[in-house]
């Protein structure tokens, strides 16, 4: 049996089994970790660009060496993310834009760039969070899984970059995921209609690689929140990109720009110039990582 070298990228993981996809040919290898990466506290994951040794009649074998990490991700568990596809609908469910805010401040702290992808414009006008997120500075686009509409500029997006869809079940990742990669085939679920809350549908991370092969998707399983709590406090603001303009010229170093008087951020609030729901989302994050100082 002859053995081969290939590197790839890990597309699946399960049960102790990765799947990786070679960078030479595209084949899929079903390959296991050597046992040294769990004695040295290593797990590969999804993202992972890795070396492996590849029985070549079988197609299988084992993951050598994972490749430096550009970043990764707790949860969910992938590496190498460049881009944050954070999906929420007009309606059904109605959009949590604290959860949307918390995804954005999140994503950006971990070095990932965002996009608000604004679903559902079928059944209702996104124009409110529109301007909301394209003021604050973030790449914005309302779109249609149902009809179509702005898909293919959403595509255009992602190409070149490995984006991780996310958002709270039932807003319609899946159904937008089965547009761009036409081969997919995603299962999708419909939307409870007493608690507004969709089925999960996704049931392990997975990357997909675009129709284009210049780019790759991960769909994750009920994806909706990181935590914030190990952010220092003091690093949160720099994450509202539309704070930025304004935080220099408050009466006092140190302000929080929640309660303070001669507050630049809180004059650009009362003014219009800072949208009121993400100000809000800032005040409760900034609340939740003080809270966590605590314990």
């Amino acid at each position: 049996m002859a053995n081969i070298q290939v590197e790839g990228r890990i597309t699946k993981g399960v049960g102790g089994f990765y799947y990786i996809s070679s960078s030479g040919d595209g084949k899929i290898y079903e390959c296991r970790a050597r046992g040294r990466f769990r004695k040295e506290g290593i797990t590969p994951l999804v993202g992972d660009v890795v070396r492996c040794g590849i029985d070549s009649a079988s197609n299988t074998g084992l993951i050598s060496e994972i490749l430096p990490r550009t970043n990764s991700l707790i949860r969910p568990p992938v590496a190498n993310v460049s881009r944050i596809a954070i999906v929420f609908s007009v309606v059904n469910p109605k959009p949590n834009l604290f959860t949307v805010d918390k995804l954005v401040t999140s994503s950006m702290y971990a070095g990932v760039r965002p996009i608000i992808c604004i679903n559902k414009t079928d059944l209702g006008d996104g124009g409110e969070y529109y301007d909301i997120y394209s003021r604050a500075g973030f790449d914005t686009i309302c779109i249609s899984a149902e009809t179509g509409e702005n898909v293919d500029r959403l595509n255009d997006m992602l190409i070149g970059e490995l984006t991780v869809f996310a958002g709270n079940s039932g807003v319609g990742k899946s159904s937008i995921l089965n547009r761009i990669l036409r081969h997919a085939d995603l299962k999708t679920g419909e939307v409870s209609d007493r608690v507004e809350r969709g089925r999960h549908t996704t049931r392990h991370s997975e990357l997909m690689q675009l129709d284009s092969r210049d780019g790759y998707i991960i769909d994750t399983p009920g994806f909706s929140s990181f935590s914030v709590a190990d952010m220092d406090e003091k690093q949160l603001c720099g994450l509202f990109p539309e704070f930025q303009p304004y935080i220099n010229d408050c009466g006092f170093t140190d302000c929080s720009h929640t309660v303070e008087k001669d507050c630049a951020v809180l004059n650009a609030l009362k003014s219009g110039k800072i949208s009121k729901s993400r100000h809000e989302s800032y005040k409760a994050q900034y609340k939740e990582i003080l809270d966590n100082k605590q314990y």
